[in-house]
């Protein structure tokens, strides 16, 4: 079981990344980052988030392929995913539900709108 309230951020965007970690952070929340897919594998396996943030979209290695690989690891199979995605992405919801994903968050997004999913999501694993 991972850290009470971690949560990973994988997103190639800086701007992305460091917003959504603002916002979570300042409500207590700790948050590790990542750049890429590759990336955010080793720093999910590593810190075992209750929440995993990924972006669709990524160099190296895309979300999809992340969430497929999360939940192909029996050890991470409790971690809620979340998708990021752009207007206009709507025909790749599909390919991510297939994935694993359990909810999506449209960019760009309110820091209201993040914090309602979380609480969400957090208060179903009580």
């Amino acid at each position: 079981m991972g850290e009470q309230n971690a949560i990973v951020v994988v997103d190639d965007s800086p701007s992305v990344r460091e917003t959504i970690a603002f916002i979570l952070e300042s409500e207590g929340y700790e948050v590790h980052r990542a750049v890429n897919g590759r990336e955010g594998i080793e720093v999910i396996r590593s810190i075992h988030p209750r929440v995993v943030l990924l972006d669709a979209m990524m160099p190296e290695m895309d979300g999809f392929d992340v969430c497929r690989r999360i939940r192909a690891d029996a050890a991470l199979t409790d971690i809620h995913v979340v998708m990021l995605t752009t207007m206009g992405m709507e025909a790749d919801r599909e390919r991510a539900i297939d994935a694993g994903v359990n909810h999506f968050l449209t960019k760009p997004f309110d820091a209201d709108e993040v914090l309602r999913l979380l609480e969400g999501l957090l208060s179903d694993d009580l």
